[in-house]
This record gives C-alpha cells, structure tokens and sequence, in this order.
C-alpha cells in the first residue's frame, strides 16, 4: 500500500503497529441521544485523510465525511435523526433527512411530493429513511493492499404494491481516499415497478467557499423554471452565505463527449483554500457515475445561511414528481425480475 508518501508491503507496516486499525480501518458504533438514539453508524477511516460514516439505519447512506478532520460534506441540523421520526407524508422527509456525503433518493419515487393511482409518494421517496438487513463489514489483505468493504440490502416492498431491492457495496483500500458505490435495483415482484433513482451528494463548507471553483461534464443546461430565477452561469461558482439566498436547481442533461471510456461521467469541485493543520492547500472532490444508467446530472444550489449547500445528483429522472416525468416521456420501468445496475466513485486530492 501506499500511506504517508511511500510504498509499505503488508509485514512492514504490521511490524509498526500493534493493530492495523491504528492506522484505519472500519468499525460499528450506536448512537445514544435524542432523535439518533439507536442510529448504527459504521466509521470507516482510510488511513489516507478521508474518514466517513455509514449509516445501515438510513439505507446504507453516508453522513459525515471529512478530509483529515476537516468536513466536505454538509450536515442536516437534523442529525442522523432515527427513522422511526420519519414522516412519508408530503414534505415530512424534510424533517428527519441527514444531509451528510450521500442521501439516496428512491426507490419507486424520488423528487417532489406525488399522488398517482398506485398511490401517494413524499418528497424524494423512503429509501434514505429505510434500514438494511444483511449488512456485512470486510477487511482482508490482498497483498500488500488492505481492501475494506461495506455492504447491505435495502427493501422497499407492500403488499399489492411494487417490491423493489436495492443490493449496495461501498468499497475501497487502506491508502486511498477513493470511496467505490456499487449498487443494483431489482424488481423481485411479479409485476412492471416504476422505478426513480436519485444520489443526492451533499458538500458544504469549507470545501465551498468564496473561491471555489465547480466543473462539470459536457452538457445541455437549463434552469429549473421555479429554481428561484439564477443566471445558468451561476451554476460553476458559490458565495457567501445569504440569509435571503433561494435555492436553485439547474439540470445537465449529459452528452456524449461527457463519458469516458469506461462509461463515466465527472464532477469536481475545487477548492484552491482547503484548511488543514498545516495551513491551506489546493483540494479536490471529484465525483464520478455510470453515464448509461444516470443520464442527468440534478444540481442543487442553496448558498443560504444554515442550509449552505450544493448538491450535486446523478440521476434517472427530474424532480418535479412522478407526473409531470410521465408528461417527459414516461417512468423507468424495470419488468419482473428485471434489475439496474449503478456505478458511482468519489476521489478527494
């Protein structure tokens, strides 16, 4: 592996360390107080800098991530809020959503509050408020690399209704501060699903601020009609926080020349003033997706006081709900037995 600036082979680093988790590594941890009593969180720690936490109460999402100590992702006043809190109902999701890295918005509905005659949808669907079963922790040598996973099944079923299986794996090795998201959605039901899919990746301060810089893969842009009236240029750039600030979304629909040979499209955000202990650096956080299977790319932009926040959503859909994205066209519909697979890696330098 490689760590502190030179390469270690696996005897050379356990000869320096009583356990491996010195240097980092996964563990399971509960919350205890308030609205988190009872939240699981499994902290991973890549050794490398990055450190961030798991949350299998919460479909397998991701809260609070930091670069050697210092956050790039933005925390919800919610906390890591129990599901048990959660309300379905219309914009209830609100109430109880973490923030944090990563909150996955599905699995039969993600976006603006609907009703259709399969039934009513809250805002951005139940699978962010969904525990999984089946969660697993590994950590093996392979090698000289030490490689750790995380995995987990999370089920969105009803009787009558859809039944929708999404199988995640968040991956990646001592060393690297690389975190790998493989997940597949399957239909287990007898039945066509409707199926919407939507990686709400969250950064906030101080990865954002005045002089960071947002760069984004080839596309066709457009504003989001009620996205609060922002210039299309405004997407590349952030400011300080503004207690009067609306939030925005503008939607970028990827074109071919975006995806490179391995099928990905990319997103990074630069930050030439990253604090660290030693004084600021130039940092980066690039996100990456499986083009084919999330063709559009949802930015949200909220530089407001307390929900200073960019979002930036790989997705399947648009966000105005379930009818207005039948009006587009229709809904991804996966046939029984069918399954979907999706790609996604975030990189931090």
């Amino acid at each position: 592996m490689r760590l502190y600036g030179k390469q270690w082979t696996r005897r050379e680093m356990e000869a320096r360390v009583g356990s491996v988790a010195q240097i980092g590594g996964v563990r399971r941890l509960t919350l205890t107080e308030g609205k988190e009593a009872g939240t699981e969180v499994i902290e991973v720690r890549t050794g490398a800098g990055l450190s961030f936490e798991i949350i299998p109460s919460k479909g397998m999402d991701i809260s609070l991530a930091q670069l050697w100590g210092t956050p790039i992702s933005w925390q919800a006043s919610n906390g890591n809020a129990h599901p048990a809190f959660y309300e379905p109902e219309g914009t209830g999701w609100l109430r109880t959503a973490s923030g944090g890295l990563l909150m996955t918005c599905g699995l039969a509905h993600a976006g603006s509050p609907s009703q259709d005659e399969t039934g009513s949808y809250g805002l951005h669907g139940r699978v962010h408020h969904t525990p999984a079963r089946n969660v697993c922790i590994r950590e093996e040598w392979v090698g000289d690399d030490l490689e750790w996973s995380v995995s987990g099944i999370v089920e969105e079923t009803a009787i009558f209704g859809s039944k929708l299986r999404l199988t995640r794996e968040l991956s990646g090795r001592l060393g690297d501060n690389r975190i790998a998201i493989r997940d597949r959605v399957e239909n287990f039901g007898f039945r066509p699903a409707e199926h919407m899919m939507l990686y709400h990746f969250n950064f906030g301060f101080p990865l954002l601020g005045e002089r960071t810089e947002i760069r984004l893969p080839e596309a066709d842009r457009e504003v989001r009609a009620d996205g609060g009236g922002a210039a299309l240029e405004s997407c590349v750039s952030w400011e300080a926080p503004n207690p009067d600030a609306e939030e925005t979304v503008f939607y970028h629909s990827l074109r071919c020349e975006a995806v490179d040979e391995k099928g990905m499209a990319k997103a990074t955000i630069v930050q030439p003033e990253f604090p660290t202990a030693g004084g600021m650096r130039a940092t980066e956080v690039s996100l990456s997706w499986s083009a084919d299977t999330l063709p559009l790319l949802v930015q949200w932009r909220m530089p407001g006081a307390g929900e200073h926040v960019l979002g930036l959503e790989p997705s399947n859909c648009r966000v105005e709900g379930r009818e207005s994205e039948r009006l587009r066209g229709g809904l991804f519909v996966l046939e029984p037995g069918q399954s979907v697979n999706y790609r996604l890696e975030l990189n931090v330098d």
